[in-house]
């Protein structure tokens, strides 16, 4: 099948485009001139021919470094607006978004803030929710808002000062929901405790539910203490069936009392799946670990021997224990020189205490990290540690997997995107967690990169990779993370988050052939040391690409016209609109009938060489003077021009391009 990603011109082809442009206006003014009319000006009928060739040498490499000051470089986007954070959340880490009406809700560490984006080049605060928690991925649906919280310190009542008990009614792990009828003022109406908290969740719309929604809650922190929350068993499968491990979470939240909101199931979606293969870190890795080990002992930090690997325990970890060694020995104040000790000879089996059984070395994943549900198609992509999972959601509450993918190639499978037709799914891999460099030139195009399957009878077939093309130093954490479909129609165009790599859109059309077609770069946040910085995810909306940026705030984009995206296919995108937006909640795109869509087709027949430039000459004029009538002229004109395009259809190298063309003509003049 022929790709329909752009070729760099040739001079040829552009002498085809300039003689084809001109003739078509002389039409026009022959045809004014002809009917006796007045000519009235025109939009011009423009040729696709702008160059498809990125910029060499690329500047993203060498940017200077800064926390607010850092160079940029950018490829057919527009950055409309950059905004730093309110000042609760200067020092957080942003995370997640979710958008309704004109609001885009900015997941944080330290709790969520609400943007008015109604202007997106002045973006507003309407709300700074102060309540800290790990990690505030949040979803939103009508009146509702849903927030993630998973880690040890959350409180129920978003206070500041943690929680410090290994066993507390005050801790919140799990769901909590608020009333954002009134935007400024959200209001918590419920919360669902889990076992393992939520690191992340999907809000599942169940188009034969309208009574509720369900929420898919993926949690990957340890089992909390049964005498915390009843049920939770931290053990195998094999020894209690109802161990809160290798398992996912449904809640069920009746949209009329959300304070009634329920786990109502807990599928085993990982029975029977074996370890896969993995590849071990790079050479420069293993040496970088070693250092920072050494370094680590040398100053006095803490370190856990895990599986027979060294960790450095970080200051979030050590400090609790630290606190928990003075109260058990009837102390006060700080730690002494023999808590201090006390705790380096016992910290590796004090924490292997807390995670409990560990699986087999043979056992497959215990949790996913991410879901993302279609409900349209009815299948969700389970992005699980491991494995990439294919689930059957037709059943909301008990999702079935009915295929799974490994890789020797991924690390830690993130995120799933679904093409909007679902014939493809596309997997992320964030091979070091997200708070480290895997970008480098060392590192592997296969790790840390996007993994590409068409889908046949829900079956997944593997085609490619697709990683950023750029190297970035070793002061920036870097590796494929969130990111959404953008609306180009007939086409699979995505944008995504690769954290201090950037911004990157990418064509998958071709599942075989992935090309970036734009992206965005910063220099590091400090180019002295490794920082968790950049962008976390990045999603369009209704016209925008808005990015969370983890230390620097809010950034807003626009597409701009090029070689690869025109300026009628980004009309059309910036035709469809969203009442509210959830990612992980993957929305049908759906085009309305106009004539921008229409327009992009017949670009995109120029650049697939679908039909040759004479035909695409003479359909552009049609459609022009077809957009100038009115009524029954205009119907037949379009009738006309469907007519002539079906009978091209046969010959055509991108006959469904000219079927889809044809579809819109039919649509457009059946419009009254």
């Amino acid at each position: 099948m022929k790709r329909s990603v752009p070729t760099p011109s040739s001079p040829r082809s552009t002498l085809d485009s300039f003689l084809s442009l001109t003739a078509s206006f002389i039409l026009i003014l022959i045809s004014a001139c002809a009917t006796g009319g007045t000519f009235a000006p025109v939009e011009p009928i423009r040729a696709v021919s702008m160059s498809t060739v990125p910029p060499t040498p690329d500047p993203r490499i060498g940017l200077r470094g800064g926390a607010t000051d850092a160079a940029s470089a950018s490829w057919n986007l527009r950055l409309l607006s950059a905004t730093p954070a309110p000042e609760k959340f200067i020092d957080g880490v942003n995370s997640d978004l979710a958008f309704t009406g004109p609001y885009a809700i900015q997941g944080s560490f330290n709790g969520y803030q609400v943007w008015d984006i109604s202007n997106p080049r002045m973006p507003t605060l309407k709300t700074a929710y102060f309540c800290p928690a790990s990690q505030s991925d949040v979803s939103v649906y009508r009146n509702l808002l849903f927030v993630s919280g998973e880690s040890l310190t959350g409180r129920i009542d978003c206070g500041a000062q943690g929680v410090k008990d290994p066993v507390s009614s005050e801790r919140l792990r799990g769901i909590r929901i608020f009333d954002i009828s009134d935007i400024t003022k959200p209001r918590n109406v419920g919360n669902v405790q889990t076992c393992r908290g939520s690191h992340t969740h999907s809000v599942l719309v169940d188009p034969k539910d309208t009574a509720n929604v369900y929420v898919y809650i993926s949690g990957s922190s340890i089992v909390r203490s049964g005498s915390e929350l009843a049920g939770c068993i931290n053990t195998m499968p094999d020894q209690d069936p109802a161990s809160a491990l290798f398992r996912i979470e449904v809640i069920k939240v009746p949209l009329a009392h959300p304070e009634r909101a329920a786990i109502v199931s807990s599928p085993r979606i990982f029975g029977g799946l074996a370890a896969p293969d993995k590849h071990g870190e790079t050479p420069e890795d293993n040496a970088a670990h070693a250092a920072a080990i050494a370094a680590a002992k040398k100053s006095g930090g803490f370190i856990e021997l895990r599986d027979g690997v060294e960790r450095i325990a970080s200051s979030e970890t050590v400090a609790p224990l630290l606190d928990r060694i003075v109260k058990d020995r009837g102390g006060v104040g700080a730690p002494t020189a023999a808590d201090t000790a006390l705790l380096r000879r016992t910290l590796s089996a004090i924490l292997a205490a807390e995670r409990g059984p560990q699986p087999a070395r043979g056992a497959g994943p215990t949790q996913c990290h991410d879901i993302t549900v279609y409900p349209a198609i009815g299948l969700a992509g389970g992005a699980c540690g491991g494995y990439g999972l294919l689930l059957d959601i037709s059943n909301p509450a008990n999702p079935i997997r009915i295929a799974a993918a490994a890789d020797s190639n991924f690390s830690y499978w993130h995120s799933a995107t679904f093409n909007n037709d679902g014939t493809k799914i596309l997997f992320s891999d964030e091979w070091g967690g997200g708070t480290q460099a895997k970008c480098r030139v060392t590192d592997r195009k296969e790790w840390g990169a996007n993994a590409i399957f068409t889908l046949r009878d829900r079956k997944m077939d593997f085609k490619s990779y697709y990683k950023i093309s750029a190297p970035q130093t070793p002061q920036e954490n870097c590796v494929a993370h969130n990111g959404s479909l953008i609306p180009i129609p007939g086409r699979d165009v995505m944008a995504q988050a690769w954290y201090q790599g950037g911004i990157s859109l990418f064509d998958w059309t071709d599942a075989s052939h992935p090309v970036e077609i734009a992206y965005f770069d910063r220099g590091p946040v400090d180019s002295t040391r490794l920082t968790l910085s950049g962008s976390w995810s990045v999603y369009w909306y209704n016209g925008v690409l808005v990015s969370s940026e983890i230390t620097r705030g809010l950034d807003i984009f626009e597409l701009t016209p090029s070689g690869f995206i025109s300026q009628n296919e980004i009309d059309a995108a910036n035709s469809v609109r969203f009442e509210y937006l959830n990612a992980q909640g993957q929305p049908k795109l759906v085009w309305p009938t106009t004539f921008a869509l229409a327009r992009s087709y017949v670009d995109q027949l120029e650049r697939s060489n679908g039909l040759d430039s004479g035909r695409i000459s003479a359909v552009r004029l049609a459609l022009a003077g077809a957009e100038r009538s009115s009524g029954s002229s205009r119907t037949a004109a379009l009738a006309r021009l469907a007519e002539q395009l079906d009978a091209d259809a046969g010959a055509s190298m991108d006959s469904g391009k000219v079927t889809m063309l044809v579809d819109v003509l039919k649509r457009l003049g059946a419009q009254r």
